[in-house]
């Protein structure tokens, strides 16, 4: 029957309800938990539980608060006020030497102030003023006692003053304000008298302490200006003489018309003579480009052609003077030959013009070719004086770097030792003025009534360390506390299918809620017999209800179950299967009869002459008989298997009420031989431990934990309202 290990219940396997609650082997598997909130809920639920908890340690809290209070001594505080302007009045230049602040920060600068007044410079100085070491009505009359073996007066006054300062500084209170600038002082002493002394004697040394803060301010600023200045001073002097002989010995001339433009270093000689030559290069290479640009021109071309050659008025009158010749040569041909003298002295001066004209042109084209040549050795020349001079600006320009970082260097202190003087004769000019930032406006008066101790406030701090200490106490309970109180427990924290609940009824009640037909117990018990019904199918008809202790209601879940079912018209047959202490003949008011089942499995009888009839329709009760002395033996016997088989048939439903299953073997035993079992789980009675090791024994056992049915559950404790959670219950009941 191991195959009745798996839950039965219609949404056994869904997830985030629960996961594989057995496994096959008996073992608790995995379960999906739910996602647990700290709700409402639960807060409730813990309140109501350790209600008398929390109450009772709020009382007490609130009992010892008011015994405080009366037993405190009281307490009286003097208060007086000062004004603080943080800018001050400023008459001239310079008594801002103080304000070292933005004006978004004047309530830092206030709460600042407040910490002077609480500090113990201060306190020494109203110590002192008033000479508190020597007074007993501040420093006690037994202060005396403390003096040490051979401590000198002088020692003790001093260890007085300590005493004193101390005492002052852990009494004075300052009142920081943030929407105006007005600081409160206040002192608190058992004598109200000296209270407003104190109080006042703070006010007067604040304000005696910020002017000696201005004057000794300015008289500082003057002292670290002079030092400044005179460090200035031997600084530039230092800078300049650098400057001087670096470029004296580095070779640099600064052009005397030349001071530079902001930004940019002096010109010197060799930068002036470099954009001198660099000009004259530009223009020889102007030069030369054109000469050789109108050599290449006329270079290939004959000499005639020219047009130096076709526009020389010379050379056209050679021209003229050769043609002119040639006629005459032509006219004297026509009637002589080469041999006549006059021709042959035509053609002597005909060579002879020829020459002069070929000589000039030549002339023309020579001339030309010398001034390329010309040009090209000027810019030559030129772009070599260049390079030498641009080789050594170069160097120089390196060299006048150095030189600039060392004038902006001097610069930079006489720009520094300028603003160093103008702030000292502006410092000098107002050194003698108080810029009266400090005010006293009101001096302190003698309190008429203690400040403390207040009851209300001490009440209400002793109810908030009350409601915090319990709150503690119960959430520690609630950790160290495992029981099962509400329906999701079930589920989350034991892995199993809830098949109902019960509410909580008393005892004295529980026949009136019996007797009744839509009382919230029995409907409640009809909705866990529907679950039941439904849990497991019809050819399964043999559960048992069991629990882990006595007393958690499985043997009347039993018995309500078994009604419930008759009244459907089911023929059932309840087993009160607990053979050490049977209990259903006394909860169906019935005599206890002399045979049961005990008799019917050993065969004595049979099962008709054994059941009680008659107290249900459709039901049929198989109480106990005579208590074995073997009762685990009995049920693990083969005649309890042959009785559940034999009678399976016979019987729409057959319940078993076996006995608890801590320290027992009977339920284990029975579980394995029923087609399943009800766990019934007493709300806020057991813990989770025992309740899942009671469940893991039932399993191991090879029995079908069908669901847990948890009885006498408490809305309140769990965090719910009982109406709501069993207001529907009443539907049916008359008005």
């Amino acid at each position: 029957m191991n195959d009745r290990s798996i839950v039965h219940a219609p949404d056994a396997h869904r997830q985030g309800d629960w996961l594989d609650v057995y496994s096959p082997e008996g073992q608790l598997g995995p379960v999906a938990p739910r996602a647990q909130f700290f709700n409402f809920a639960a807060i409730r639920g813990i309140i109501y539980r350790q209600r008398w908890l929390v109450g009772t340690v709020i009382v007490l809290a609130l009992i010892g608060g008011l015994i405080v209070t009366l037993l405190a001594t009281p307490m009286y505080q003097a208060n007086t006020k000062v004004s603080v302007k943080p800018f001050g009045q400023y008459v001239v230049e310079g008594q801002n030497v103080e304000q070292g602040y933005n004006p978004n920060q004047i309530y830092d600068f206030l709460a600042t102030q407040a910490e002077i007044i609480k500090s113990r410079s201060i306190a020494e100085t109203v110590a002192t003023d008033l000479n508190l070491a020597s007074r007993y009505d501040f420093v006690g009359k037994d202060v005396d006692e403390g003096r040490a073996p051979g401590m000198t007066d002088e020692q003790w006054l001093k260890a007085k003053q300590e005493i004193a300062v101390t005492a002052l500084t852990n009494d004075v209170v300052v009142d920081v304000p943030t929407e105006n600038w007005i600081i409160g002082i206040g002192f608190r002493s058992e004598s109200p008298i000296l209270a407003a002394e104190i109080a006042n004697a703070y006010a007067d040394a604040f304000v005696a302490t910020g002017a000696r803060n201005s004057v000794a301010g300015n008289q500082y600023a003057l002292d670290y200006l002079k030092d400044q200045i005179d460090e200035t001073r031997q600084r530039l002097s230092e800078a300049e003489q650098v400057a001087n002989s670096y470029a004296r010995n580095s070779g640099i001339i600064l052009e005397s018309s030349s001071s530079g433009e902001e930004g940019q270093a002096p010109s010197t000689l060799r930068s002036v003579n470099l954009s001198s030559i660099n000009e004259r290069v530009s223009a020889a290479r102007a030069a030369r480009i054109e000469a050789e640009q109108r050599w290449r021109a006329i270079q290939r071309l004959p000499a005639a052609e020219l047009p130096e050659v076709q526009s020389s008025p010379v050379l056209q009158a050679l021209v003229a003077e050769r043609t002119s010749k040639l006629g005459q040569l032509v006219e004297l041909r026509q009637r002589y030959n080469d041999d006549f003298p006059q021709i042959q002295n035509l053609l002597t001066q005909i060579r002879s013009l020829e020459a002069q004209i070929e000589r000039s042109s030549n002339d023309v084209k020579a001339t030309a070719r010398s001034q390329f040549l010309v040009a090209q050795s000027q810019e030559q020349a030129l772009e070599a004086e260049l390079a030498s001079l641009t080789g050594e600006r170069l160097v120089e320009q390196d060299q006048q770097v150095e030189l600039s970082a060392l004038d902006r260097e001097a610069q930079a202190l006489r720009d520094q030792l300028k603003s160093l003087l103008d702030r000292f004769n502006q410092i000098n000019s107002a050194s003698t003025l108080d810029p009266g930032t400090l005010d006293k406006i009101d001096s302190a008066l003698v309190p008429r009534s203690p400040f403390a101790p207040s009851i209300p406030r001490n009440m209400g701090l002793a109810l908030v360390l009350g409601i915090a200490l319990a709150a503690a106490l119960a959430v520690l309970r609630e950790v160290l506390d495992d029981r099962i109180r509400s329906l999701e427990d079930v589920e989350d924290k034991i892995g199993m299918p809830l098949l109902g609940h019960t509410p909580h009824v008393e005892d004295r009640d529980l026949e009136l809620h019996n007797t009744k037909q839509f009382s919230s117990l029995m409907e409640a018990y009809s909705s866990i017999r529907s679950s039941i019904d439904f849990a497991m199918p019809r050819n399964r008809n043999v559960i048992q209800l069991t629990s882990s202790q006595a007393g958690e209601g499985k043997s009347t879940t039993a018995v309500i179950l078994a009604e419930l079912f008759a009244k459907l018209g089911r023929k059932t047959l309840l087993v009160d299967a607990d053979l050490r202490r049977p209990s259903v003949a006394n909860l169906m008011d019935i005599e206890r009869p002399k045979i049961g089942l005990v008799e019917v499995l050993l065969g004595h009888v049979e099962l008709h002459q054994a059941v009680v009839k008659g107290v249900h329709d459709n039901l049929e009760i198989l109480p106990i008989g005579a208590i074995p002395p073997n009762p685990a033996e009995l049920l693990a016997s083969q005649e309890m298997h042959d009785f559940i088989e034999r009678y399976r048939q016979e019987y729409s439903l057959i319940i078993f009420d076996s006995c608890p299953v801590l320290g027992l073997a009977d339920a284990t035993i029975l579980a394995n031989l029923v087609d399943g079992t009800v766990f019934v789980l007493e709300a806020n009675r057991l813990s989770l431990g025992q309740a899942r090791n009671a469940i893991r024994r039932l399993a191991q056992a090879g029995g079908n934990m069908m669901g847990v049915v948890l009885t006498k559950y408490r809305a309140l404790e769990a965090g719910q309202s009982y109406g709501y959670q069993y207001g529907y219950y009443e539907y049916g009941r008359e008005k």
